[in-house]
């Protein structure tokens, strides 16, 4: 089984979400699993269900603010073990060119 997740967890802040932001990642760091920050939010890749939602918890837990906010989406594909990239390089496959409009960097 391969569970796929996205994962935005928001402080309510004046400043900079940024602070807030790099606690709830690093609450990350003692799930197994993999993760990867974008600007709009994590991805996560696990085994199990339970670990996504185990360490999304404790990304929103971590943050210390009067009111914070938490998106969780998940696909638990439960027929195949494809990692997380698959599904980028399946749609690549099909442009026949990476999935960015950045290909100059």
């Amino acid at each position: 089984m391969t569970v796929t997740a996205f994962l935005a967890v928001s402080p309510d802040t004046d400043g900079s979400m940024a602070p807030g932001v790099a606690r709830a990642v690093e609450a990350l760091e003692s799930f197994e699993l993999e993760y990867e920050t974008t600007p709009m939010g994590t991805v996560l890749e696990a085994d199990d269900v339970g670990e996504v939602f185990a360490a999304a918890q404790a990304a929103h837990e971590t943050l210390e603010a009067d009111r914070v906010g938490t998106f969780l989406k998940i696909d638990d594909k439960r027929t195949v073990d494809d990692p997380a990239a698959a599904k980028v390089q399946a749609v690549e496959a099909e442009l026949g060119r990476e999935a960015t409009s950045r290909r100059d960097e």
